[in-house]
């Protein structure tokens, strides 16, 4: 598989925005993750999204972990964020 071929399969988080409000019922992607790999902080709409397959995926854009896994069935959606922590809020 070429590089361009990868890059076209690629897109951010935003491309799931539709599914994150109806999983979680308000815009998720202007919230901070953090990656519990490496501890990069980021939006969850910056994240790099992989949607051509039986489910969604989020990695990390720094070490491409995966953060966020989402797979829809006809018996529920089922959402694995083990790779993602809540970054402590900024200090004052």
């Amino acid at each position: 598989m070429t590089e361009a071929m990868d890059d076209d399969l690629v897109l951010d988080g935003n491309a799931v925005a539709g599914t994150l409000a109806e999983i979680y019922g308000d815009d998720m992607t202007t919230v901070l993750a953090q990656c519990a790999s490496c501890g990069k902080v980021d939006h969850v709409g910056g994240l790099l999204a992989f949607i051509h397959a039986p489910g969604i995926v989020l990695r990390c854009t720094a070490c491409a972990t995966v953060m966020i896994r989402i797979v829809q069935t006809p018996k529920g959606t089922f959402v694995d964020v083990r790779g993602k922590r809540i970054p402590a809020p900024p200090k004052s």
